[in-house]
């Protein structure tokens, strides 16, 4: 299960929107509670994917980094990515498989003509397949 608090919900959803109509993606931080993951803070990254942006998201190295040291500064883990898909549904398309990470949720935001359609979380199993997490 993963508990998005609402501040990181309001960026994640302006980001997507905002970044509408391409593909916009970033970090999520928090802490796990038993099986639960609360998600307290979220990092913006630029999608630096080469040519068209509608379908595909690049995440720069650098941003890793960024990403890595916000959660050592801030005392909070890296639980995942999130990202959006413009005019598509908030499930994970064979690319994102292939390019997810064990541990990492994935948090996916449908944005419909430029208005939040809702999101949905995943994150790999062990046959290295897509299960979606309760939010």
């Amino acid at each position: 299960m993963i508990e998005i608090g609402r501040q990181a919900l309001e960026e994640m959803t302006k980001d997507a929107t905002g970044s509408f109509p391409d593909e916009c993606c970033g970090f999520f931080f928090g802490r796990e509670e038993g099986t639960r993951r609360v998600v307290e803070s979220v990092l913006v990254a630029g999608n630096s994917k080469e040519g068209d942006k509608r379908r595909r998201f690049e995440i720069a190295p650098r941003d890793y980094l960024k990403a890595e040291r916000y959660a050592d500064e801030q005392e909070l883990l890296l639980l995942g990515v999130y990202h959006s898909h413009p005019n598509h549904p908030a499930i994970p398309s064979e690319h994102d498989r292939v390019a997810a990470q064990p541990y990492f949720s994935y948090i996916i935001l449908s944005v419909m003509d430029g208005h939040s359609a809702g999101l949905r979380s995943w994150r790999l199993n062990e046959e290295s397949q897509f299960e979606e997490e309760e939010v």
